[in-house]
């Protein structure tokens, strides 16, 4: 089959509404026919948590411990639970949803976008392969998570490494697309991650931390040689492609697609009335 070419942004670090509203940028002009599908890999300036479109802040984010740390805080347009980006390469994949190789199914779209992914760790030299919840126990557990930290179980086709969940991924459709986004590790403070979060008591923490450790690894924690970003990014660049057998061709926004993004910014991702809705 011939290669179809993507577009590939590499926008660097960015501020979190900034982030969040390219994105949303990307699938508007997609929906719009006016870019192909593209893949875009981002890092946060400075540090952010990002939690889900439903998360209620008030009942399980820890304000004052983000105000401490000095992260940024956006609420993203995809579910999911919160997220620290901190030491990662975060991507995002803007495709239609009547793509003729993307199956109508989210777990299964999940699978196949999820495939450049899974390339990626593997040319890093890691033995990455997917989840797929066995028991119903673990699968009820997909449905009703119990913790609000997104790294904490994987989900259908999350990519594992030695048991432990190495890439956390969300998924959107909007206008007749899909955005996936999600943060790939290199590195994790886990006391930092988890003094953003609140928990009915210090027991309650301490166990979902301890049990956060056999959930749960970065990149870095499997390789005797630490991997620098750049060399990440070459590896999921070429993952990418392999996985998805396409082509990216690199791509800079232009002054109006950024004027474009920054309208997003302010009347979205920018704004309190977002971000602390629920």
């Amino acid at each position: 089959m011939e290669q179809e070419t993507w577009r590939f942004i590499d926008s660097g670090d960015c501020s979190p509404e900034f982030n969040m509203a390219l994105d949303e940028a990307l699938l508007d002009w997609h929906s719009k026919g006016e870019i192909p599908p593209t893949i875009r890999f981002y890092g946060w300036n400075p540090a952010t948590l990002s939690i889900g479109y439903f998360q209620k802040v008030d009942k399980e984010i820890d304000l004052e411990a983000v105000k401490r740390y000095g992260l940024g805080f956006v609420r993203r347009p995809t579910g999911g639970r919160g997220v620290l980006h901190d030491k990662e390469l975060t991507y995002s994949v803007i495709v239609s949803e009547d793509h003729p190789e993307m199956p109508q199914t989210v777990t299964e779209a999940y699978r196949v976008i999820s495939e450049g992914i899974l390339q990626g760790f593997r040319l890093l030299g890691l033995d990455a392969y997917f989840a797929v919840p066995r028991t119903e126990e673990e699968r009820a557990g997909l449905k009703n998570p119990r913790s609000a930290v997104c790294f904490d179980a994987p989900s259908w086709y999350e990519l594992v490494v030695e048991g432990r969940k190495v890439a956390g991924s969300a998924q959107t459709r909007q206008k007749g697309v899909i955005l996936q986004h999600g943060s790939i590790l290199l590195d994790i403070d886990e006391d930092k991650l988890f003094d953003l979060f609140k928990y009915p008591n210090e027991r309650v923490r301490e166990r979902m931390q301890r049990n956060f450790k056999n959930k749960a690894v970065a990149i870095n924690a499997l390789r005797e040689t630490p991997v620098t970003i750049a060399e990440a990014k070459e590896a999921f660049i070429k993952g990418f492609e392999q996985g998805l057998n396409i082509r990216l061709e690199p791509y800079v926004l232009n002054e109006t697609e950024l004027e474009f993004v920054h309208a997003i910014m302010k009347d979205r991702y920018a704004n309190d009335e977002w971000n602390f809705r629920r």
